[in-house]
């Protein structure tokens, strides 16, 4: 645990290399706050990753009866809206796909290291099954990631990870290796969501990485396998180092977002999530619902990939052969 001092010291040196980077696109906009996207994590290793940055007060209740609203049809784990016996309404994200990987404890996982790190989330959470009222009466339901609606956070539309206040600041640039680290393959802007956030007197803007379940799995566009411990254990993340910059072994859409990714980002990116606790990261994926043994050889990779992306950053390239995340 770092000292009182060394914490106090920490936020300003966040907030100085998330400063634009020149040559790397254009600075955050005066009018779009950098924290609309990320805040320094000066409390680290104090953050709660089961719980998330929500807690466990605005978490589902596993023993309730929810009341079917619809259905959910967008995207490939669907699933259905509901409303718990509180008033409150949860879009649940259930497995439909087993070939491809269920979302929902991917989502949940990311959302938690993503929060702990500074980016913005929305309340997530993750629940095994549910009980269920529908037209066919109460029954048990397959589980899934629960989000909840909150009236503070109001839906502005997506946004672009292209194109937004925030391209070329170390922030942006590491989000996009923090994705990569968790071979994150769907980068496209229907995932994202930008958010009004009411507050007592005021209102904020929050930029959101939202629908996070296309990782943790191999990489690529026609039917990738997601939550997949056994491809993600295969997966080299980083092909080659030159002239300052790297280039990752990536697949998935919008490639063209990663041709300006430096050594200076992928330090910075790396250094942020591996100061994450092995309770932390145990957490995240408790939160998630993995089985320990899985939930070990999942962090025992996302640590290697920590691991290989410092040392290449500090110039050790090419790397001998990984380490086994079995081992």
């Amino acid at each position: 645990m770092p000292s009182h001092t060394s914490r106090l010291l920490i936020a300003p040196l966040l907030l100085l290399l998330a400063l634009p980077m020149r040559g790397m696109g254009a600075p955050a906009s005066r009018a779009v706050q950098l924290s609309a996207l990320w805040e320094a994590p000066t409390d680290l290793h104090a953050r709660n990753l089961f719980d998330g940055p929500w807690g466990a007060a605005n978490a589902p209740d596993p023993r309730a009866t929810y009341v079917f609203v619809r259905t959910k049809t967008h995207g490939v784990n669907p699933g259905v809206i509901v409303r718990d016996p509180r008033g409150r309404v949860w879009h649940v994200k259930q497995s439909r796909d087993a070939e491809r990987g269920a979302e929902g404890p991917v989502e949940v996982v990311m959302s938690r290291v993503l929060s702990a790190v500074g980016y913005h989330q929305p309340p997530v959470y993750f629940l095994p099954s549910f009980t269920m009222q529908d037209e066919r009466g109460t029954h048990l339901e397959a589980g899934g990631r629960f989000r909840l609606d909150v009236a503070s956070l109001e839906d502005q539309g997506s946004w672009s990870l292209e194109k937004n206040p925030f391209v070329g600041t170390r922030p942006h640039q590491g989000l996009l290796v923090i994705l990569l680290m968790f071979n994150s393959w769907d980068l496209k802007s229907s995932n994202n969501t930008r958010y009004a956030v009411h507050g007592a007197n005021q209102i904020n803007e929050w930029y959101v990485v939202r629908d996070l379940g296309g990782a943790l799995g191999d990489s690529g566009r026609i039917a990738p396998k997601r939550n997949n411990l056994e491809e993600f254990e295969r997966q080299r993340w980083i092909r080659k180092v030159s002239n300052g910059s790297v280039e990752f072994r990536y697949g998935g859409w919008h490639p063209e977002l990663l041709r300006r990714i430096s050594l200076e980002d992928l330090r910075w990116a790396c250094d942020l999530v591996g100061g994450l606790t092995d309770q932390q990261w145990q957490d995240a994926f408790r939160a998630g619902g993995y089985p320990p043994d899985v939930a070990r050889r999942f962090i025992h990779k996302l640590r290697a990939n920590i691991d290989e992306g410092r040392r290449a950053a500090a110039g050790e390239w090419p790397l001998s052969a990984p380490r086994s995340s079995r081992d």
